[in-house]
């Protein structure tokens, strides 16, 4: 059997119990690939492998002096979510993203959970993310984030917690779609017989409501993926969903502002644009409004999204939303907003702009992770455990220097899968970012990204950090039939 040696090492492991018993869904997956020759295993790994590298499924990483692309690396045991769990974070999914909207919207205007107290004053409006340029903003419908990418982790509880949320322009769904398409290839049969829910709609989805945003004016709205250029870390998912909706892919330099109303050149003149999907940052969409250097952006289109005739997704300034010390808050702004406790807990966070807390975490680097709270993609951040004593003591200078940008959180034991190593399997952290549009209602897609830590022993999932990616399967466990399935 090839997972009888497979050792779980005292994590909470997705696939196997503490008695090495499958867990309920995944005993489909489980009694195949047990079967499965080695050779063959090896065989379906490569061509899987071959088949995304001649997709094109790469990314960059800045400052890497070896190439700009490197293929995003993949492993084909799947990560496997019961439909009854994901039922409750879909749940707690659709809570969040509501109560952060009203909590962007409020901000921007009357500001109540600031004057009621609920959240530190100081603390929002230092944040990086905050845009005073947004004050009095009225997005279409009220809804400022269209598309977020929420990162969840499993602890050794086998709960899942929030570890940070992504507002601005979260990446990585393409990797979802493609990394399906590559599996149920690879393993038709199981992948039928376990009734996994499909992922196949989001871009319709996407398309859908990036249409419900436009002016009503328009009977067919123009819609264009904004992308700040090929050398974007995540130029290959803006061509890939412009290709799949249908729909342009366009930089700054093919956009005017035209008695604002935004136009797109053409072989053919200037055609309005209703509708940007933008994949880049606030900072750099209007050289009038934010930074006057930016050559990515486009002059007025500040104005003309205040006079209503164009739509932005995500609408500037969501990015206040993502700060790491904001994000601490998020369980009161759901209580604030909702009147409703959290269904997903954060991870337990130490906000060092606190004194006590500061003390906590200086006196404890070698037990936390310490992140800069503007900070993604695993970039600035101190795993104490894993970091020697100097490393933890220049840290900490920095800690002290400027405490508000710092916030700290327990070494997770984060859940581990599965994943080929070599001639056998051996367990390796993973995290999940499922995708969620808020249109005219909340669409959250079933799964995600399962990103997983390759190297033993690595919390960190990042792809620019060494990580690769899983898919993600959420079945229905009353459907899987006994004995497992033909692959």
């Amino acid at each position: 059997m090839r997972f009888q040696d497979y050792q779980t090492d005292g994590f909470y492991d997705e696939m196997f119990d503490e008695q090495n018993r499958p867990r309920p869904g995944t005993e489909a997956v489980v009694d195949r690939f047990n079967v499965l020759p080695l050779e063959e295993l090896k065989r379906r790994q490569e061509s899987a492998e071959k088949a995304l590298l001649q997709m094109g499924i790469t990314f960059s990483v800045y400052g890497d002096e070896q190439g700009t692309e490197r293929i995003f690396p993949f492993d084909i045991v799947p990560r496997i979510i019961p439909q009854n769990e994901w039922t409750e974070i879909e749940a707690g999914l659709k809570q969040r993203i509501r109560a952060l909207n009203l909590f962007i919207d409020d901000l921007y205007h009357d500001q109540k959970i600031l004057k009621d107290g609920i959240i530190p004053g100081e603390l929002v409006l230092s944040a990086s993310g905050y845009r005073p340029e947004c004050v009095g903003l009225n997005p279409p419908g009220g809804i400022w984030c269209h598309i977020t990418g929420t990162d969840l982790v499993r602890g050794g509880d086998g709960k899942f917690y929030v570890l940070e949320d992504n507002l601005r322009c979260p990446s990585g769904v393409s990797y979802v779609l493609e990394n399906r398409v590559v599996m149920k290839r690879s393993f038709p049969r199981a992948f039928d017989a376990a009734r996994v829910v499909p992922v196949v709609d989001y871009p319709n989805r996407l398309l859908e409501m990036l249409q419900s945003l436009a002016p009503p004016r328009r009977e067919k709205p123009v819609v264009a993926v904004w992308t700040p250029g090929v050398y974007n870390s995540a130029y290959f998912e803006h061509s890939f969903l412009a290709q799949q909706m249908g729909i342009e892919l366009v930089e700054g330099s093919d956009l005017v502002v035209v008695d604002d109303r935004v136009m797109m050149r053409t072989t053919t003149g200037l055609n309005p644009v209703d509708v940007l999907y933008r994949r880049i940052d606030d900072d750099f969409i209007d050289p009038k409004v934010f930074r006057s250097d930016s050559m990515l952006g486009v002059p007025g289109l500040m104005r003309a999204y205040r006079a209503g005739n164009v739509a932005l997704a995500n609408a500037p300034g969501t990015g206040v939303a993502d700060d790491k010390a904001v994000y601490a808050y998020v369980p009161e702004m759901i209580k604030y907003y909702l009147g409703e406790d959290a269904i997903l807990n954060n991870v337990e966070t130490y906000l060092c702009w606190r004194e006590k807390d500061l003390q906590y975490v200086l006196a404890n680097l070698d037990k936390l992770v310490v992140k800069k709270v503007g900070e993604s993609g695993g970039y600035g951040m101190l795993v104490g455990p894993h970091a020697s004593e100097k490393e933890r003591a220049e840290y900490g200078e920095q800690v002290k220097a400027n405490p508000r940008n710092f916030i700290a959180q327990p070494t997770l034991a984060l859940s581990r899968v599965p994943t080929l190593v070599d001639d056998h399997f051996e367990g390796r952290h993973v995290d999940l970012r499922p995708y969620i549009l808020y249109g005219e209602d909340i669409y959250v897609m079933p799964g995600g990204l399962t990103r997983v830590a390759l190297k033993k022993g690595s919390l960190v999932v990042n792809s620019s950090q060494g990580g690769g990616s899983k898919d993600t399967w959420v079945v229905e466990t009353d459907s899987l039939p006994e004995g497992g399935a033909a692959c």
